[in-house]
């Protein structure tokens, strides 16, 4: 995936850690170096640590609350017996599909990816890999390969050839413009919408 229309996120790691209690993984940091807070293929969102200062993009602090509300709602440790605030989320797809880790390990680069599907089943899914990993099978792999494919939103990202990815910055500079803030291409909805 070109990081062209990516950006250095510039996170304050050590300010990261002080506000979420946790050290970050280190495929997820080399991550936001190379790319940012943004979105592949209009299709699944990538959170930054802190606020970036957009409505464009959702924030970590709020996709993770509305994960460990939906899990409270679906019952909790009768569905997944996990503590709650061991759950961190990091994406957000068109599914909406909420994409986490469970934080439990003490080392953050062994920390699994829950996936709490909004149209799936089972709801929670758990696939013990990072981040990096769980995208680069997202994006590369035959979807085949997967026992049972873990988002709502089917395989969008797998039948794009070439998966793109926009820092929200560029979004917001391109929804400013009048263009489709995903695609750069002048935008479908009348002026003013």
């Amino acid at each position: 995936m070109p990081p062209e229309n990516g950006a250095d996120e510039r996170a304050d790691w050590a300010a990261a850690r002080v506000s979420w209690g946790v050290t970050f993984p280190e495929d997820y940091r080399a991550f936001m170096a190379a790319y940012g807070n943004g979105s592949i293929s209009d299709e699944a969102d990538i959170l930054a640590p802190a606020p970036v200062g957009t409505t464009l993009v959702a924030s970590m602090a709020d996709v993770t609350a509305d994960a460990r509300h939906v899990w409270e709602m679906v019952g909790g440790r009768d569905v997944l017996d996990v503590d709650p605030n061991h759950i961190l989320a990091w994406g957000v797809t068109s599914g909406p599909d909420l994409l986490c880790w469970l934080t439990a390990d003490d080392d953050p680069d062994r920390w699994p990816v829950l996936v709490i599907g909004r149209h799936t089943r089972p709801m929670f899914t758990v696939h013990p890999f990072g981040m990096a990993e769980f995208l680069r099978r997202l994006l590369c792999e035959d979807s085949t390969t997967w026992e049972q494919w873990p988002l709502s939103i089917g395989r969008p990202l797998l039948l794009n050839p070439a998966p793109s990815y926009v820092h929200w910055q560029v979004q917001e500079n391109r929804w400013r413009a009048g263009l489709d803030p995903a695609t750069g291409e002048p935008s479908r909805f009348p002026e003013g919408f």
